[in-house]
């Protein structure tokens, strides 16, 4: 009999939910087909991991943190690079946080892998926003009715100072901030399982950055991998890593299956 898992990277408010603060489009529909899903197969799926994004209302993604020569915040949605922040095109907001800026940025050029993108304020500790999408978390609860201690949880980002989309790790690493309990976990659930279904807000993003992570920190074999291709969406405009996501993440061996075509990885227990 297949032991099978179900990842959930961010499902949350802000992502979800069309009165979002960064609503990606298409994902209140992907998480209610997801609610289906665990509905079907909670007797079938051996376990639950859900992600949070999480911030504090002042963030070096948000507007907030920076000001341009005039004093004013970016707006959403803006690209700062290492050379706006040393030429003065933009600086933080905040004096003493100035060679933080600094060093955020160049370490960002560094390691390749985004620019910093100003976000809208989003997913703020305690806020609605943080909060699993309504539909999805009452499908999670009635599987944890049926099937006790067998949902856990994953918090992330809650430096001020670090963007993190992955699971594992910051974009730019904080000193005495590590990774490793949640590495242990996530190697334990890829050993005890034959199926990882995968699913969550974005495509682009979160679901990304961690699976691809998951395949540098733990396992380059994503073989027991399933992404459920309509259970994940793009935040619009970034729509190309989502296909250099799927395309990277193929080559390691992850499959995609939609959400009504998935019972074929749990045949063995139906």
């Amino acid at each position: 009999m297949k032991k099978t898992h179900l990842l959930i990277i961010d499902a949350q408010n802000d992502f979800c939910d069309k009165s979002g603060a960064l609503y990606v489009t298409g994902a209140d529909d992907d998480m209610k087909r997801l609610a289906l899903f665990i509905d079907k197969y909670k007797s079938s799926l051996g376990g639950i991991t859900v992600t949070f994004d999480l911030h504090k209302s002042f963030h070096i993604a948000s507007p907030v943190f920076w000001v341009d020569k005039s004093g004013a915040h970016p707006a959403p949605f803006t690209i700062i690079t290492k050379d706006d922040v040393l030429n003065g095109k933009y600086r933080a907001s905040v004096a003493e946080y100035q060679g933080i800026a600094e060093n955020y940025v160049s370490k960002l050029e560094e390691n390749g892998r985004y620019q910093l993108c100003i976000w809208p304020p989003h997913c703020i500790t305690g806020s609605y926003g943080a909060d699993i999408y309504k539909p999805l978390y009452d499908a999670i609860e009635e599987y944890n009715k049926a099937n006790y201690n067998k949902v856990e949880y994953i918090l992330k980002n809650m430096n001020s100072f670090t963007e993190q989309y992955s699971i594992l790790r910051a974009d730019v690493e904080i000193e005495n901030e590590s990774s490793e309990k949640t590495i242990f976990y996530l190697t334990q659930v890829i050993n005890d399982n034959d199926v990882i279904f995968v699913a969550g807000e974005a495509l682009s993003h979160c679901v990304a950055n961690s699976v691809l992570d998951i395949a540098t920190y733990i396992t380059k074999d994503l073989s027991k991998f399933v992404l459920l291709i309509d259970a994940s969406s793009c935040v619009s405009g970034f729509e190309n890593l989502g296909e250099e996501f799927l395309n990277k993440a193929k080559s390691y061996g992850m499959k995609v299956s939609t959400i009504l075509e998935s019972g074929v990885f749990l045949n063995e227990q139906l």
